[in-house]
This record gives C-alpha cells, structure tokens and sequence, in this order.
C-alpha cells in the first residue's frame, strides 16, 4: 500500500519533499493555489520555511502531522508551503508584512492571505495546546476561519492597510550624494554598540552580522578607527572559540541562543560561512594570528567535505536536527569523552569545558574555547588528535539532513570568500574550488536563453533570479578575475550587471528592484538597500559597480553607481544599522584602493610585490598583477605607468591618485601604510 501524499511529492525541494506526506493538502506557490482559493471563497494559509530550520520541524510534528489540525487546514483554507530559499522574494514580503502586524519575524512564517495573495493576518509558529499567552494552532486557525467566513470588513480592512503599508515600505528614500564622512561615523556608532566582553552586537539571541563587522574593518584599515578595529578582532575570537563555532568538524551555525556565543541554534548556512570565512582572511591579513588562518582552514575542509553539490557548486544548508532532537549530532556528555578517549579524556574536558553537569541540556555539553583554558604548549599539541579521534566517532552518528539545492547568491558569497582567502593565504588549491564551483553554479541556473534562475535541484530550475543572485555572482566573479587574471570573469560581472540594467533598474526612481520586470508578478515589487543576515543586494551593487567602474574605465558604471547611491541616501535617517553593505559600497566609492603589480610573472621580485598586495587586508581592495607592457585604462590612476628602471614596480593608488612607486618589499609595505596614515589625516 502506497503513502498518501499530497502535490509537493512533485517538487524538488528538500523542505517542501519534507512536507509531502503530511495530511494537510498542501499546495505549492502558483496559480493552481489562488485559482482554488477563489473558487472555494477560501483564504490561503501560507506557510514559509526551510529544511534546516528547528522550529519549522516542530511545528510540522506538532500540527502538520495532527490529523486534526489538517482537517481544520484542509477545509477552512488553502494550504500553501514556500520553501523560504528557492523564495527569497516572497519571503521578505510576508516577513515584511509580519512587521507591520507588529510581530517579530522569524521561521516558520504562518501568513494568511486572501485569493490575491494580499496577507491581512500572520505570525510565526503557534504550539499545539494554548502556551504562554499564545493560543494553540487551531485556535487560530478556527477564530481566522470564522473572521474570513463571518467579517469580511474586518478582513479587508487589515488587507487594505497591509497593502498600503506594504507599498510604503518599497519605495525608497532618496536624497543627495552622502558626505564621505558618514560611513566611518556610523562605524563609530557600531564599534559604541559592541558587548566589551563579548563582542557582537546585541544580547541574546546574538548573531555574527557579518556586513557590521566588514564596515568596522573598512573603518580601520581605511579611516584608521582603532576601537573598530579591536570590536571586529574582539567578536571574531569570540566567536571562532566559542560554540557557534563547530571545534571537531569546522564550520559555523548560523546564531547563538545567548550572549556568550556557548550554544548555537546548531544549523549550518553557507552564506553564514562565506562572510565570516572572508572576515577570517581580513583579521589574518591584518594581524597574522594564526587562531583566524587555523580557522579559515578548517572551515574550507568542512565546505569540501560536507557542502559539495551538483555541478561542483556548494549546498545551502545543514540540518539543526537529527534523531528527532536539536543538536544531537555536535554534543556530547562527559562520559561519552571519557569512554572515547580514555586517559587523554580530562586533558580534552578541561579544554572544551565538558563537566558532568554539562553546560547545555541534560548534562550535555557544547565544545568551545572561551572559558580560556590554561594549556601548556604540549598539552595544546596534543588536542588535534584527540579532536580527529572525536570527529571520527562523530561520524558514526545519524547525520543531520542536508539541503543540497544550489542558490545562485548564496553561491557567490562564498565563491567570492573563497578565492580571496586563497589569494590571502596563498592557497591556489582554493582559488581553483571557486572557479570550479563558478563554473558549475553558471551551468546549473543558465536556461536555454541565457537568463539565470535563483535555483537548482535535481535537474529542474527554480524561480527567475533575484537582484542578489546577479551582484554576488558579479561580485564572485570580479574576485575570480583579480585572483586568476582570467579576462572572461571581467566579462561574466559586466554581463550580469547589464542584465540587472536592463530588467531590474528602476527607472524612474533609481535603485535596482529585488525582481525583473518579467518575473511572476507579486503583491509589491520590493527595492531595499538593508542587510538582512546577507548582505543587501543594492548594498553590494554599488560595491560592484565601483570595482567595476575601476577595473574597465566604463564611465556609465561610475554614473550608476551614483544614481544607486542616491536612491536610497535618505534611508541613512531612518535606520543605519541595516546599512552596513550599503555604507561600506558608498565609502568604497569614496576611498578605492587599487593595487597594481607590473612585472613579469615568473620574476621574483615581481612575485615578492605581489604577495605583499594580495595580503593588503582592505575590504573591496582592487589587484591587477600585469605584465609590463599591459594597458591599464585611461581612467585608472595608474594609467600609463611602467616599470621603474626595469624593475618590476608596485602602485598604491588612492582615488584619482598613486603614491610613489615601489620596487622592494620594503618601500611597497610603506606605502600601504602611508595610504591607511592618509585615511586618518
């Protein structure tokens, strides 16, 4: 006798597959959905997820599964699952719309809509019996049924009013050219806000907020901000050595349930890696710790071993959950230490704060390193055996699932980090991963007319591609062309940026929108520049905009990267702390560096400079290794300059302007730090 199951048995998504035996007749986003809601009079229960998200399996075990929870979905309403990352687009609407009801966003996201798709009630996750002042689920779900079927005013009124506000929010603020102070005292302001102890921002839940920290990094490395200097570093060892970080397997979870970094809402994202991957290779390249290299290090292992997808390109997620219980895969009891590594077991307890009483759930304990054990040089020797030894047992467990689609911006993220920490640490091995996976994530989104989609699995595209997809991607791909010298990634970012231009520019008030104007038409066309636990899309284009504008000369690049800027230069009154990539684009623009080598590839004095540049820690830094009679355009600083009495020169060029050149070592690190010395002044 076969399963019962219901049309997301059809679709590819690891969330919505998780979902197809459930006895709710869900229905995936589309046209089927509303043509059944019209012709029922029924209002659609959206709900929005994703595989690796603990709560979203909660509530699916508690209420999806419930026969009786179903019965209510079934004939009240019309069921509809979106797997949040095939849909970034929908998802920012309702979570955007969640907000306006005055609820804190989160997954899962349980929105009521009308036929139209226009939400007028929502929340998050709703427990199976009434808790802590919540109602239970099918309380809600009775009082929306009867408000739909009984007060349609009411109804309309909440859908009028969303939309409206809905609306207001898609229209950005613009105003003038912002004065170039302004991301550096807004850094200031961040720098302000970090724990002392701690580091990040905020209390408990705490997360990395990667775009805050590349903003407190620019403001040291280019505006010479020391506090926000010590905040990243500060946050950064925090976090690498706390239990946000995983000590056997490598790799980071995606927030910590408190403000100490201990114990982590334990799934793993790949966009969470590739940003604080890439702020390892800045803090090494600015300090030369070896804690943030052994880091990098480890967490490339891990996105080898666990995160490699069809195409070569990389998975999106691993799973917080398995055997049913959140966790269960990375802790461990002291007896399980003591059992698995015998004499050596105190040694290891003692490092990793792994008591009896354990410093999590049930005497369970999660590894971490920021008590600050007091090891001795040969008892710290000692601990990477014993970590292997751990990891190999580690892997005899249920292994939590893993989302293996391929995310076109998800993918850029980490492509971008990845070469550049190959470039950073001289890994070349690195720098050929992110070519392979660039190529592979092209060949799984390009359809058949040359237009990318947002995702793919199991040989089926998803939905068209998101402004994000195209600017981390050209952002991957300007980095594969410093790092390789491969002229073709130039002409991949100048092509995904032409296509944002033609279906995503909003002509009439500047800005790129989040969707083409050819895609599925939705209930607001959005258009942001603020972060959300990526980096913003319009935010990171202007970044793109600007290397590009750098490397070609094109002067229409430079032209619209002003116009984006002022698109939303108005929005830095109402809410800075969700401009960190846009910030960072606009001092950027500002204050470029760029760095060219010229001399022959093969010569080592040519080689010597150019291991200086590639170590230069500036965020956004633009690289040229040339050969001597190379071109640089008639824009660039740098334009028509050549070796220095035939020797192979370095330039350090600010803006409009180069320093000296340099022909040793020793001068090109002067330079730099002339450069940073100019910033301050």
């Amino acid at each position: 006798m076969s399963m019962r199951t219901n049309a997301l048995a059809n679709e590819t998504s690891p969330y919505l597959l998780q979902h197809a035996a459930n006895p709710v007749d869900w229905l995936p986003w589309g046209e089927a959905a509303f043509a059944k809601a019209r012709a029922e009079n029924k209002p659609i229960l959206l709900s929005i997820g994703y595989a690796a998200c603990h709560w979203c399996h909660v509530m699916a075990h508690e209420s999806f599964e419930s026969d009786g929870v179903a019965k209510l979905m079934n004939e009240r309403f019309v069921p509809v699952k979106v797997d949040r990352e095939e849909r970034p687009d929908l998802d920012a609407i309702y979570q955007n719309a969640l907000s306006l009801l005055g609820q804190q966003g989160g997954w899962p996201l349980t929105m009521f809509l009308d036929a139209d798709g226009h939400p007028f009630w929502g929340g998050t996750y709703f427990p199976p019996e009434p808790r802590h002042g919540r109602p239970s689920f099918s309380q809600v779900l009775t009082r929306i049924g009867e408000l739909y079927a009984t007060e349609p005013e009411k109804v309309a009124q909440n859908r009028a009013a969303l939309s409206d506000a809905l609306t207001q929010l898609s229209h950005a603020r613009a105003g003038k050219s912002l004065d170039a102070a302004i991301p550096y005292r807004v850094a200031q302001r961040f720098a302000e806000a970090v724990d002392p102890d701690w580091g990040g921002v905020g209390s408990a839940p705490k997360f990395p907020n990667a775009p805050i920290l590349r903003l407190l990094w620019r403001a040291w490395t280019q505006g010479g901000d020391e506090p926000a200097r010590d905040a990243t570093l500060l946050t950064l060892v925090r976090i690498v050595n706390g239990g946000i970080y995983d000590h056997l397997g490598g790799g980071f979870a995606r927030y910590s349930t408190d403000a100490q970094w201990l114990v982590p809402h334990f799934e793993k994202m790949l966009y969470d890696n590739a940003q604080l991957l890439e702020l390892l290779a800045f803090a090494w390249a600015g300090t030369g710790a070896g804690l943030f290299a052994q880091r990098a290090a480890e967490t490339v292992a891990w996105l080898e071993r666990e995160m490699r997808a069809e195409h070569g390109a990389f998975a999106a997620t691993i799973d917080a959950d398995s055997e049913g219980e959140e966790g269960r895969f990375y802790v461990w009891t002291a007896a399980e230490i003591d059992q698995a590594l015998g004499e050596d077991a105190p040694l290891f307890r003692r490092a990793y704060d792994v008591t009896d009483e354990g410093n999590w759930e049930d005497g369970r304990s999660v590894l971490h390193l920021n008590h600050g054990p007091d090891l001795t040089d040969e008892e710290a020797q000692r601990l990477p055996a014993l970590r292997a030894r751990l990891l190999e047992l580690r892997n005899k467990r249920e292994r939590p699932g893993r989302d293996d689609k391929i995310l076109g911006d998800w993918n850029g993220l980490m492509i971008a980090a990845l070469a550049f920490a190959g470039d950073v640490f001289g890994r070349s091995a690195w720098i050929a991963r992110a070519v392979e996976a660039f190529d592979g994530t092209l060949t799984a989104l390009t359809d058949a007319q040359g237009r990318l989609a947002h995702s793919f699995r199991a040989g089926k595209r998803g939905a068209r591609a998101t402004l994000d997809d195209h600017v981390q991607l050209a952002r991957a791909a300007i980095t594969l062309f410093e790092t390789t010298g491969e002229a073709r990634f130039l002409g991949i970012a100048r092509a995904l940026v032409t296509e944002l231009d033609a279906h995503y520019w909003d002509s009439e008030s500047g800005g790129y929108f989040t969707t083409a104007d050819d895609a599925e038409r939705l209930v607001v066309r959005s258009k942001t520049a603020a972060d959300s636990a990526t980096p913003s899309g319009n935010g990171t284009a202007l970044s793109v905009l600007t290397r590009l504008y750098g490397l070609t000369g094109d002067d229409s690049l430079r032209a619209r990267a002003e116009a984006l800027e002022r698109a939303f230069a108005g929005e830095v009154e109402r809410n800075v702390f969700t401009l960190g990539a846009y910030l960072d684009g606009v001092a950027l623009s500002r204050r470029p560096l760029q760095l060219v080598v010229l001399g022959k590839a093969d010569d080592p004095a040519t080689q010597a400079l150019a291991d200086v540049a590639r170590r230069a820690a500036v965020p956004d830094r633009m690289l040229l290794r040339l050969a001597p009679d190379a071109k640089l355009p008639a824009s660039h600083p740098a334009h028509g300059k050549g070796l220095i009495d035939g020797k192979p020169a370095a330039y350090v060029c600010i803006g409009p302007t180069c320093l000296a050149p340099a022909t040793d070592v020793e001068t090109f690190l002067h330079r730099l730090a002339e450069a940073q010395a100019g910033a301050m002044a």
